[in-house]
C-alpha cells in the first residue's frame, strides 16, 4: 500500500512539473507521459527548454521519448538503459524495418505481436506495416540526443548499427510519400475559403488561418499555431496603380524549423490576407498574445493558442466540406500549394523563396520541376 502511494506521488509530481513547461512544450497526454516518463527523462525535457531548443525539437523529442520507453517497457519489460547496449538499438532496427512478405511465412520476423499489441493499446501504434525509414533514423537521432544530453555516450553510431539500417531498407524498399499527398492551390484555397461565408467566429478564425498560412509563404501549422500578436508589425500600404491602397502587415518570425531566435526572418502579408486577419482578431477582442485560439462550444474564444493538430485537423475539416478528399489533403499541403501556385504564376523562384523562407533550392525547386514538367514541351511531345 504504502510502495503503491508513494509510485502515485512520483507521478502526480511528475505531472506537475510537465505541466510547468507544457507553454513551451505544449503536451496533450501529459498525465500518460507522467506514468511512462522516468524522473530523469522529465528532468532532461526541463533542461532542453531552458537551452532554449525550438518548440518544434522538443515536441519530437517529447513524442520519440515517450515511444521509445514505451517500445522498450513492452519489448523488455523495464524502461529504457543509459546509454542503451547496441543489442537493444539492433532490437529497435528489427521490429521496426522489417519485411511483410517474410512476415507472412514467418510470424517470428519483424515485431512480436505482444508487442506490437502493447503499443496499440496506448495509441503508439495505428498504421499496418513496418515504419517508415525515415521515422525510424529520427527516433534513433533523438534517442542519440537524449543520450548526449545526459552526458553519456552510447552506440548509436557503432558500425553495426548503420549496416543493419542499411541492409533493412534495402531489403523492403518504399517509396517516400510527400507529407500531403496533394497541394493547396489557389483553386484548392478558393474551394476551402468558399466554406467560411459566414461571420461566424469560427468561419472568421478558418478564413484568417487559410489566408494567412497561405499568403505569408505557406507556413507551417507549429508557425500559425504559434503566432502572437506581438509578432505583428504594420507596414505602409502598398499604392496600386488606379486602385485604393492595399493594407500591409509584417510577421516576425522569429524562430522556425530552418532559423535560430537570433534570427528576425520577416514576411509580408498584403491586401485580403490582412482584412481575413484583422476581421478575425477585431472579433474575437484579441490585442495581445496568441492570434488563433480555439473556439468553444458556446463561442467563447480561449485564451490558450490553438495546437497545431488542431490546425491540420481544421483544414481536413475544410477539405471534405468543399466535397474534396480530406485523406488527399493537410495543413502541409499548403506549404506545398504556395510554391507550386507560384510557379504556375510564373513567379520567379528567388521571390518565391524571400517569402516561403525554405532555406533548401533543392527542396523549393522540386515544386517548380514539377509544374514545369508538367505543363512544359517534353511532357508534349505528342
Amino acid at each position: 500500500m504504502a510502495k503503491a502511494k508513494k509510485t502515485q506521488n512520483a507521478v502526480e509530481r511528475r505531472a506537475e512539473e510537465l505541466d510547468t513547461i507544457a507553454a513551451v512544450l505544449p503536451i496533450e497526454r501529459r498525465d500518460e507521459l507522467a506514468e511512462l516518463l522516468t524522473d530523469q527523462d522529465v528532468e532532461t525535457l526541463r533542461h532542453l527548454v531552458n537551452q532554449g531548443m525550438g518548440d518544434n525539437t522538443l515536441r519530437a523529442l517529447t513524442s520519440d521519448l515517450a515511444y521509445l520507453e514505451a517500445w522498450g517497457i513492452a519489448a523488455t519489460g523495464r524502461s529504457l538503459p543509459w546509454p542503451a547496449p547496441e543489442a537493444l538499438l539492433l532490437k529497435f532496427v528489427a521490429h521496426h524495418l522489417w519485411d511483410p512478405q517474410r512476415r507472412d511465412t514467418d510470424p517470428d520476423h519483424g515485431m512480436p505481436a505482444d508487442v506490437d499489441e502493447s503499443l496499440r493499446r496506448q495509441g503508439f501504434l495505428k498504421s499496418v506495416g513496418p515504419h517508415a525509414p525515415a521515422t525510424v533514423r529520427r527516433r534513433l537521432a533523438n534517442w542519440s540526443t537524449l543520450t548526449k544530453w545526459r552526458g553519456l555516450d552510447g552506440a548509436l553510431a557503432s558500425p553495426a548499427l548503420k549496416s543493419a539500417i542499411r541492409l533493412a531498407i534495402r531489403a523492403v524498399p518504399r517509396t517516400r510519400r510527400r507529407k500531403s499527398a496533394k497541394a493547396v492551390t489557389g483553386d484548392v484555397l478558393a474551394k476551402l475559403l468558399a466554406t467560411c461565408a459566414t461571420d461566424s467566429l469560427r468561419d472568421l478564425r478558418d478564413r484568417a488561418i487559410l489566408m494567412v498560412a497561405f499568403a505569408s509563404g505557406g507556413r507551417r501549422r507549429s508557425e500559425i499555431a504559434g503566432l502572437r500578436r506581438e509578432q505583428l508589425t504594420v507596414e505602409p500600404p502598398i499604392l496600386v496603380e488606379g486602385g485604393s491602397p492595399l493594407r500591409s502587415l509584417a510577421i516576425h518570425l522569429g524562430r522556425t524549423k530552418t532559423t535560430s531566435g537570433e534570427q528576425d526572418d520577416v514576411v509580408y502579408l498584403t491586401g485580403r490576407s490582412v482584412e481575413a486577419l484583422n476581421a478575425w482578431m477585431t472579433a474575437a477582442k484579441i490585442d495581445k498574445g496568441s492570434v488563433f485560439r480555439a473556439i468553444g462550444r458556446w463561442g467563447t474564444v480561449s485564451r490558450r493558442a490553438l495546437d497545431p493538430q488542431s490546425v491540420n485537423a481544421m483544414i481536413k475539416q475544410r477539405v471534405a466540406m468543399a466535397g474534396l478528399d480530406s485523406g488527399e489533403f493537410s495543413a502541409h499541403g499548403i506549404r506545398s500549394g504556395y510554391l507550386t501556385e507560384a510557379a504556375n504564376r510564373g513567379i520567379p523562384l528567388p521571390e518565391a523563396m524571400e517569402q516561403s523562407r525554405h532555406r533548401s533550392l533543392q527542396q523549393a525547386s522540386s515544386y517548380y520541376n514539377s509544374a514545369e514538367r508538367r505543363s512544359g514541351r517534353a511532357a508534349r511531345l505528342l
